[in-house]
């Protein structure tokens, strides 16, 4: 629960002297914030980075009418072509009711198409439509080239470190 401040005192405790006004938000927040205890937490370090990357992300995606999940589903079937969705979940940790809305919504932009799987009769693989293929080698051009502008301040050798460090947390095995 947020505690309330009545508006006088909750103004003077949100003014900043007048050098911090021009600054940005962030760098406001730096400058009268000790932040030096989270700086020290993978979470808080990863989410930060997370939302930097996401932030470019959404409108770079948006004229392919993508969405992270979307992209990443995208880009499963791409690479693995017969995928099912049993396998999509495993892999980005979705659950499948909510994977289902998902995969019609991309059925019906004609992206994806569902076949026979050749192996279990029960299960649908799920493949990108010509359409479907077009789309996302642009989306996954624009997102290599986006995460070149987010990590810019990285050599290449960092940025492989970095993923390398990030996919030993979450990997299980």
């Amino acid at each position: 629960m947020i505690a309330r401040m009545n508006e006088p005192t909750a103004a003077k405790q949100l003014r900043r002297p007048r050098a911090a006004r021009t600054a940005t938000p962030a760098a406001a927040a730096q400058e009268t914030l000790d932040t030096r205890y989270l700086e020290t937490l993978v979470g808080y370090n990863a989410r930060r980075a997370a939302l930097a990357v996401i932030g470019v992300f959404l409108p770079e995606m948006a004229p392919f009418g993508l969405r992270p999940v979307d992209f990443s589903v995208l880009s499963l079937i791409a690479h693995n072509p017969g995928i099912t969705s049993r396998q999509l979940c495993a892999a980005l940790d979705i659950l499948p009711p909510n994977l289902v809305g998902m995969i019609k919504s991309l059925e019906k932009r004609n992206l994806i198409e569902k076949r026979e799987h050749p192996s279990d009769k029960r299960a649908q693989g799920l493949h990108l439509t010509d359409h479907g293929q077009q789309l996302q080698a642009q989306a996954e051009a624009k997102a290599t080239e986006l995460e070149l502008d987010v990590t810019q301040r990285l050599t290449a050798a960092e940025r492989q470190t970095l993923i390398r460090l990030l996919r030993k947390i979450y990997l299980k095995t």
